[in-house]
């Protein structure tokens, strides 16, 4: 962050009671819950918060609430399963041709439903040390499969520009390494952190640079972080989306249609939406997946397809990600002897996005 959003940056649950973020009778509460997970609000996340509405979307997101204090069976402080796919400090290789990068453990601002909170923040270990960013690259180096590369942790863009042009040319100077993506919150949390000097240090020769930023409220994109993301985008630089499907943030389809609208009004195309994961003291924001299918399904039919996110769970234990959108062809009975030939297809039933059912081919 510049030192002037450092500084002003929310992080102590007195702020917050100062701020009028919470009220003073939860400052008990609070400071049990920032023991233990990190906060941190920086000024354009304040700026977005209706003070004056108990259930504000934006201030559900970060500010931290007693609920965080209760676990719930099968809440895990590694809920994807990064460690047993981890063969090296930084690295998780889970899929063949891509593995993530995890430099620094710090974030501008710090969700109350993050799947790494018991990874980030103040007390943990802030950067990789250079022995560690060393074997990390030597990893990838050798490992000639690693297709593209997606620097995560914590926030990438935590980075100075200087240090993060170092690492885009040691990724970008490995010959297979052919995408280097970063997970940001950075364009919303700190707009002017994207400055002219960070863009510069994210183009590199010899790999394509994807910038992949999490909001999940159309508030979010006020215009300060839209003028971010263009100053990425007019730059050459590719930008989707992340967002998390979450309880009383976005679990509509009119917000959820808003956000993706807005995604693609700043030229970043929808990716993913992810089912919340079961990290600890996050049950009160988790929905179900018959709400994330239904919510998908009104999206369908709502929207344009340029606004469509695939909704995705992370299976817990390190299986990786699956769609679980919802299915819209029932009684399936292809018995073709060849896949291929279409012509000796059986009938499949279609469902549309009103619900009505037909029939595949149809009938003549």
């Amino acid at each position: 962050m510049t030192k002037t959003s450092l500084a002003r940056t929310l992080r102590e649950p007195a702020e917050l009671v100062a701020a009028d973020l919470a009220p003073a009778t939860a400052l008990p509460a609070l400071e049990r819950v920032a023991a233990r997970y990190a906060v941190a609000i920086t000024p354009a996340l304040v700026d977005l918060i209706d003070k004056s509405d108990p259930d504000d979307p934006i201030a559900r997101q970060f500010v931290p609430t007693a609920a965080e204090l209760e676990m719930q069976p099968g809440e895990n402080a590694d809920p994807i399963g990064d460690h047993p796919h981890s063969p090296v400090s930084g690295i998780v290789h889970r899929y063949p041709d891509r593995v993530l990068f995890k430099l620094v453990h710090v974030c501008a601002v710090y969700c109350r439903f993050c799947f790494r909170r018991e990874m980030v923040g103040p007390g943990k270990e802030n950067a990789l040390s250079d022995s560690a960013y060393r074997a990390a690259i030597d990893y990838i180096r050798t490992h000639g499969e690693i297709w593209e590369v997606i620097l995560t942790g914590g926030d990438p863009l935590m980075l100075s520009p200087r240090r993060l042009s170092e690492i885009m040319a040691d990724l970008a100077g490995i010959d297979h390494v052919k995408i280097i993506r970063l997970h940001t919150r950075v364009p919303v949390a700190d707009p002017a952190r994207i400055s002219d000097d960070m863009v510069a240090a994210l183009k590199v020769e010899g790999a394509t640079t994807w910038v992949a930023l999490h909001a999940n409220h159309a508030r979010e994109l006020a215009a300060p972080a839209r003028a971010a993301c263009a100053r990425l985008v007019d730059a050459g630089i590719p930008m989707v989306s992340q967002s998390v499907l979450l309880r009383g943030v976005n679990d509509n389809v009119t917000t959820l249609s808003d956000l993706m609208r807005a995604f693609v009004e700043c030229r970043i195309k929808p990716y993913y939406l992810h089912h919340g994961d079961l990290a600890p003291g996050t049950a009160h924001l988790r929905t179900t997946l018959a709400l994330g299918q239904e919510l998908m399904r009104q999206l369908r039919g709502r929207v344009s397809g340029l606004c469509q996110p695939g909704y995705v769970i992370d299976i817990p234990g390190g299986a990786g990600k699956s769609p679980v959108g919802p299915n819209y062809v029932l009684a399936e009975q292809n018995t073709a002897a060849d896949p291929r030939d279409a012509a000796s297809e059986t009938r499949y039933r279609i469902v549309d996005y009103c619900g009505d059912v037909h029939l595949y081919p149809p009938e003549i």
